[in-house]
C-alpha cells in the first residue's frame, strides 16, 4: 500500500470515528507527513460527550529536557493543558509532574500510554479516576475602597484564606484549597475589590489511603 493511500485511509477512518486521533496522529507522522498531521489534530468541541477534567501526574527523570518533551506530546495532538506545575520529589533523580487536562476516559488513556513511551517518564497515574485529595494554592492581590476594605476580612474568614501582606494601599491574600475554591474566593473579593494580580500554583493531587505513584510500576 501506497504512503498517500495509507494517509488517505486514515483521515477517512478519522472523520468516521473509527480510530482515534492519537492513533491518526501517529500514522501520519510515521509516514512523514507533518503538515497534513497538524490539520488533522483532535480539538474537542464544547458538546462532546464524556469530556471530562483529568489530573494526571506524572513522575519523570530530573533531566534536562524531560518538562519540554512532556508538554511536546500534548501539543502536537492538540490537547490543551490548562495547568502545570512540576517539582523534586524525596529523590533527587525524580520529579513530579501534576497537569490538568481535558477529555474523555479513553482518550486520557490513549495519552497515559503515549506518555509512558517518553524516556523521561517512569510513571504515571489519572488522580481523577480513584479517590484523591486535590489542592492548589492561590496569591491574590487587590486594593479597595473603605466600604470594600470593611467587608473583605467577612470574605477572607469564611473562605479561609490569609492577609500576608496588609498596607494602606493593598491586601496580598493567601487560599489554598480545591480548584472550585479558588474561582469562588476570586470571584468573591473581585465583587468588592479590584483585583491586581493572580497568581496560582495550578493543581496538585495525592491519591487517598494506601495508593501512591512510585517508580515501579
Amino acid at each position: 500500500m501506497s504512503r498517500w493511500w495509507t494517509i488517505k485511509l486514515a483521515i477517512k477512518a478519522a472523520v468516521s470515528d473509527k480510530i482515534s486521533f492519537v492513533a491518526i496522529s501517529d500514522i501520519l507522522r510515521d509516514y512523514e507527513a507533518p503538515l497534513i498531521t497538524r490539520f488533522f489534530i483532535y480539538q474537542p468541541s464544547s458538546g462532546t460527550a464524556n469530556t471530562m477534567r483529568h489530573i494526571i501526574s506524572i513522575l519523570m527523570q530530573n533531566e534536562a529536557g524531560a518538562l519540554a518533551r512532556v508538554v511536546a506530546l500534548f501539543s502536537s495532538r492538540g490537547y490543551n493543558i490548562e495547568s502545570l506545575n512540576v517539582a523534586p520529589t524525596d529523590d533527587s533523580q525524580l520529579s513530579r509532574l501534576t497537569l490538568v487536562t481535558r477529555g474523555s476516559d479513553s482518550i486520557i488513556d490513549q495519552i497515559n500510554k503515549q506518555l509512558l513511551k517518553l524516556v523521561d517518564v517512569v510513571n504515571t497515574a489519572d488522580m481523577t479516576m480513584d479517590d484523591h485529595i486535590e489542592r492548589e494554592l492561590l496569591l491574590l492581590k487587590v486594593t479597595a475602597s473603605a466600604s470594600g476594605k470593611a467587608a473583605l476580612p467577612h470574605i477572607i474568614e469564611n473562605a479561609g484564606a490569609r492577609i500576608l501582606d496588609d498596607t494602606p494601599e493593598n491586601f496580598t491574600l493567601e487560599l489554598t484549597g480545591a480548584t472550585h475554591r479558588m474561582d469562588d474566593f476570586i470571584d468573591q473579593v473581585a465583587s468588592h475589590a479590584e483585583i491586581l494580580a493572580v497568581v496560582r500554583s495550578g493543581a496538585m493531587a495525592i491519591a487517598r489511603g494506601h495508593q501512591i505513584l512510585s517508580a515501579e510500576a
